[in-house]
């Protein structure tokens, strides 16, 4: 297998499974990671940790499910969700390290950052609260990304163009299995659609976050590299609003697309209004997040396993 296009690196035959793996020092091993001509490095790098943090830290909340999921057959199916975000977060960790220059690795910065210097939107951190919640937030966060990946596919970034590829593939099953259990629980019982309809409520105030752009995400668009989120909204809309006739359900009445104030809105331990998860604003749940996912790399640091 050649190593000179990334995707093949990524998705080909061989031993490409160190993309999903552990115990491997480099998951960038055999890509080519040259930055884009004109393309500044600490921009990169920021954008990577943007879209890395929002995969690891979903991952996270995703992995709280097993044991807990109503039946073993979602417990799988969300650990393998889990998995394949934590995949997409090792590349794209791996790749802000290299490109601002630092030398961190992907662990550095999974493990021993701390809240404030984390760069995902704050729909990933807040807590799962039932399962009808978390299909909730699972749907809007895969219909969402489905469409920034499928854009990001034509980056002038060679890794990035590669991990969307890939991620594209994944995402669009998290999507479909969010949808299905949406529609399921919507066009239920009369329990399931009222649990369903409260899951949409609590999720709805950290949609409009999703689709404000962050400064970098803009002078990356221009450059052809990233995606300006404000992009994707109309997509998201269509998509969610199939999703929600099939489950005979409306949109939350309490924040409708295009509201001003919406990006703003959050739950009651959120980030204060003004900045968001982007520029390291975020609520108390993600200090409980880190300080699970955290714990054992702060407790022995350097160790290996």
């Amino acid at each position: 297998m050649s190593h000179d296009n990334p995707y093949e690196a990524l998705g080909g035959d061989g031993d490409a499974r160190w993309a999903f793996g552990t115990g491997f020092t480099d998951p960038l091993a055999g890509v080519d990671t040259t930055a884009p001509a004109g393309v500044d490095g600490g921009d990169l790098a920021a954008y990577c940790l943007m879209l890395g943090d929002d995969a690891l830290v979903m991952s996270h909340r995703l992995q709280e499910w097993c044991t807990r999921a109503p039946e073993l057959e979602e417990e799988v199916a969300l650990a393998n969700i889990a998995l394949d975000l934590l995949g997409q977060a090792r590349l794209l960790l791996a790749r802000a390290g290299q490109a601002d220059g630092g030398g961190r690795s992907e662990d550095d910065l999974a493990f021993l950052r701390d809240a404030p210097d984390f760069r995902n939107v704050r729909l990933v951190e807040a807590a799962n609260g039932d399962f009808a919640r978390s299909m909730a937030r699972l749907l809007v966060f895969a219909v969402w990304r489905l469409a920034l990946l499928d854009r990001l596919a034509g980056s002038r970034d060679p890794v990035l163009a590669a991990v969307a590829a890939k991620g594209v593939k994944e995402v669009a099953y998290h999507r479909d299995y969010a949808a299905g259990w949406v529609v399921r629980l919507g066009d239920g019982t009369a329990y399931s659609r009222e649990r369903m309809k409260e899951g949409l409520a609590a999720v709805w105030p950290l949609v409009a976050e999703l689709f404000v752009p962050h400064e970098v995400e803009l002078r990356l668009a221009r450059a052809g590299v990233a995606v300006d989120p404000s992009q994707l909204r109309a997509e998201f809309d269509a998509v969610l609003d199939q999703v929600l006739d099939a489950a005979r359900l409306t949109r939350p009445d309490a924040a409708r697309p295009g509201e001003a104030d919406a990006a703003q809105e959050g739950p009651a331990d959120a980030a204060p209004a003004g900045a968001g998860g982007r520029d390291g604003r975020h609520g108390t749940e993600l200090d409980e997040v880190l300080s699970v996912m955290q714990g054992v790399a702060r407790a022995l640091p350097g160790a290996t396993w």
